[in-house]
């Protein structure tokens, strides 16, 4: 096989892997909840997971998952404790255990590099999970227009911070992104949409291809 037809042959998998519906899957925290989320692209060598803002749930991901998953990754969009199925555990509100479960998820089944994208209160979970996790557990992290979270100082892996530039929360965003470590890179968009709700705006193709092209650096 040739190089061109060896491209041709890896596009049509990943365009294959990205057209079928989601799994529905499930896994346990470390605190003993159990979360359920959405796994794309089950092929993908390496892994993603989109933990949702709190007016959203997982399936407000479907979009962005399928185009991940189009790109070779193995995407997983869960709902955090509290929404659909997911139960919490011992801590009723420690959100970052059910991203670290995801991670832990992904990589236990075999993706070799595991990123995380969190919009709002799925940001502040994101970061405070790549603050808590063992060193390497997380390679890249996403942060859109994140909550407060503890330790900012300590989130590992290579950095996006990404919100509106006239939204009511930026300066929270730029505070928590001055606060971390480099990596990192600051992303300021036009117009006043928060988080995942700038995905129907006019930069929401923008949003899209600045994300993809971070986790697939």
């Amino acid at each position: 096989m040739n190089y061109l037809a060896a491209l041709l042959s890896c596009a049509l998998a990943s365009a294959a892997l990205a057209a079928e519906p989601p799994r529905l899957v499930s896994f346990p925290t470390a605190d003993g909840g159990t979360i359920y989320a959405d796994l794309y692209g089950e092929g993908g060598r390496n892994g993603i997971v989109l933990a949702h803002g709190a007016a959203f749930e997982k399936s407000s991901w479907h979009a962005l998952a399928e185009q991940l998953a189009a790109k070779g990754f193995r995407v997983l969009a869960i709902d955090f404790r509290g929404w659909g199925k997911s139960t919490p555990g011992e801590t009723k509100n420690a959100l970052f255990e059910d991203v670290l479960g995801a991670v832990r998820y992904l990589r236990g089944n075999g993706a070799a590099h595991v990123s995380v994208v969190g919009a709002s209160m799925g940001g502040g979970a994101a970061g405070e999970a790549a603050a808590r996790a063992s060193a390497g557990e997380i390679d890249r992290v996403v942060l859109l227009s994140p909550t407060p979270f503890a330790a900012p100082e300590r989130t590992g892996g290579d950095k996006l911070v990404v919100a509106s530039k006239d939204e009511p929360a930026v300066d929270r965003s730029k505070a928590l992104y001055e606060k971390m470590p480099a990596p990192k890179r600051l992303v300021l968009l036009p117009g006043t949409a928060h988080a995942q709700h700038i995905f129907p705006t006019e930069q929401g193709e923008r949003l899209t291809a600045t994300v993809a092209d971070f986790l697939s650096r």
